[in-house]
């Protein structure tokens, strides 16, 4: 823990960033005495990494070792909060806040679903001591069942998302008739009233499965519960949304007004000045400062505030607030979670540690001692390939799909599938696999969501040329709609017009980036960017994430078929069954065999 006089800093780096954005410096209410100094500590995107931050970074994180960060925070925090900002007979209190993605698909998940409610993400949230967590995208990729489930054995803590309308979700309406899922919540601290509105991306229903939940604009759901809050007397407003990105929350200040303090999660950005110690991998990651100053729709500056996900960061803003409920000063940093190795690392809190820690480590030892196979050859599926490019992992994968088809599809009344496509959003290990033998573990970190293997029959040529269309419509922002291939050929040009559909998944401008498509058997599909006359349907193995329109893939309304098996079992199948337990570099060499290529 810093001193606290390295600690206390006002407005000075806040101003910076204001300027930095084009504003003017924010004006303290110097006419008000101070009322209440509330430290709003926060994280987002905890995403299950329940053991530590992940590869490369096992001396950091930990929900354990998180715990007893935020305990220690919260202590200092009632006894020396805002430090010289505030006159000690100024009260002190704190919240504890989370902007979404509370947990995540993946081997940690596997546990907890294998286990059943509660999960051991719940557990663990029950121990951080959370007064309101904002519902994520991530939240509802078992679809809204497990998110009940979840909340349902999660402590009492409210759920907030304003702009969520349950209604056609019987167990999460439920909950909302219940006061566990809210637009909004009022929290009580030293006879103050702060109130905590929350917010879910626009995008839910493309990137995440919802099913029946509609999602409505962000800006007047927010703005309608700003009113309400402010009319029942409450004066101090924090906004905890899960936008996507801490820019997302900047827009959408300009469009409300009444907000005091924004919490973005969604984007992993790192806020940090210039003497915050930071994880040393994250020194050159940094996105702006902490906190950024927005402007919103009346000219104010508001503080927005984020931290880098994976337990890897607590935010701890200090906020001086007037009587009158105005922002006088700020002053916080994101803390580093420090598992092992520096002066500053914490011990793991005992409870969460013998709860959580070490059952999911039991639990994902077995799996990685659960050998499946070895590869001759590096396997790429790090997030800026298999989102861009063609990589050897995305062809193994997709070739999974295929040979999955062909073994079960009968037993579901399907025949073969001719070609096979896989989303890089859903490749998920962010890593190089490298050469040597390959666990079940490894299959759970590569594709790790509730995705199963789903057959689209009779997709026709000029459907099919809009879907690829769509495939490479983002390919320069890393979109995760981009699509690793088996069973044909790919040629696009990623300097033409791409694809565009509305928030319904209508096109509203044909993409002409699609070059040529050629299937393996030598049959043209499209050429010099046309559907060849005459060109046959074919039939899509793919996930049922994209077959239901996820990632706004255009497969229309049109029937499809799931085959029970998700597409994890499919990879583990695939390599011990059709490749007899060995990934060869001649059947899938590094950079891929040349399935997806741009145009000269």
């Amino acid at each position: 823990m810093k001193s606290v006089t390295g600690r206390q800093r006002r407005l000075e780096t806040g101003v910076a960033a204001a300027l930095l954005l084009g504003l003017a410096p924010a004006v303290a209410a110097q006419d008000q005495a101070p009322a209440l100094c509330l430290t709003i500590l926060h994280n987002n995107d905890a995403e299950s990494q329940l053991l530590d931050a992940g590869s490369g970074l096992q001396a950091y994180g930990g929900a354990a070792e998180f715990v007893s960060v935020v305990r220690r925070e919260r202590a200092d925090a009632l006894e020396i909060g805002c430090g010289d900002l505030a006159a000690p007979d100024v009260p002190r209190a704190v919240v504890m806040l989370s902007s979404g993605d509370n947990f995540l698909a993946g081997p940690e998940f596997a546990v907890s679903l294998e286990k059943g409610p509660p999960y051991y993400d719940s557990m663990v949230v029950d121990a951080i001591g959370y007064d309101a967590l904002a519902i994520g995208n991530h939240e509802f990729d078992f679809g809204p069942e497990v998110l009940a489930a979840f909340i349902e054995r999660t402590g009492d803590v409210p759920f907030l998302s304003a702009n969520l309308d349950l209604a056609d979700e019987p167990e999460l309406q439920a909950l909302a008739s219940a006061g566990r899922i809210r637009s909004s919540v009022v929290i009580e601290r030293d006879g103050h009233r702060v109130g905590v509105i929350g917010a879910t991306t626009p995008q839910l229903p493309y990137i995440s499965s919802p099913r029946e939940v509609r999602v409505h604009e962000v800006a007047p759901a927010v703005g309608i519960e700003i009113d309400r809050l402010r009319a029942d007397g409450v004066d101090m407003i924090i906004l905890i949304s899960h936008l996507q990105s801490a820019s997302e929350d900047i827009e959408l200040l300009q469009q409300v007004e009444g907000v005091d303090v924004a919490i973005a999660g969604g984007g992993d950005e790192l806020l940090a000045n210039h003497d915050t110690r930071l994880i040393a991998e994250d020194e050159r990651e940094v996105f702006g400062p902490y906190p950024i100053l927005a402007e919103d729709a009346a000219g104010r500056h508001v503080p927005v505030v984020t931290t880098a996900g994976s337990f890897k960061y607590l935010g701890r803003l200090e906020v001086l607030f007037d009587q009158a409920g105005e922002v006088m000063a700020v002053t916080g940093d994101p803390v580093r979670v420090v598992r092992q190795g520096a002066a500053d690392a914490v011990a793991a809190n005992p409870e969460v540690l013998e709860q959580v820690t070490k059952p999911v480590e039991a639990a994902l030892q077995e799996l990685a001692g659960r050998t499946i196979g070895t590869t001759e050859v590096a396997l790429d599926g790090r997030r800026e390939s298999v989102r861009t490019r063609e990589t050897n992992l995305g062809d193994l994968i997709a070739d999974s799909l295929l040979a999955e088809v062909a073994r079960s599809g009968a037993e579901f009344g399907v025949g073969a599938a001719d070609v096979a496509l896989q989303n890089g959003g859903g490749i998920r290990n962010d890593s190089v696999l490298e050469t040597g033998e390959l666990t079940a573990l490894d299959t759970f970190d590569v594709l790790p969501f509730a995705n199963f293997v789903t057959v689209v029959e009779g997709v026709g040529p000029d459907q099919f040329k809009t879907i690829m269309e769509n495939a490479v419509s983002m390919v320069e922002d890393g979109g995760g709609r981009f699509a690793q291939i088996a069973g044909f050929e790919l040629v696009y040009d990623p300097s033409r017009p791409a694809l565009a559909v509305d928030e319904g998944g209508r096109v509203v401008r044909p993409g002409q980036r699609v070059v040529r498509i050629t299937l393996d058997d030598g049959t043209p599909i499209v050429a010099e960017g046309a559907v060849v006359d005459g060109a046959p349907d074919v039939a899509v193995a793919t996930v049922d994430f994209l077959a239901r329109g996820g990632d706004q893939y255009p497969f229309g309304t049109g029937e499809f078929t799931p085959l029970g098996v998700s597409y994890q079992q499919a990879l583990s199948r695939y390599i011990t069954e059709d490749l007899g337990g060995t990934i060869s570099a001649d059947r899938y060499p590094e950079g891929g065999s040349g399935r997806i290529t741009t145009a000269e």
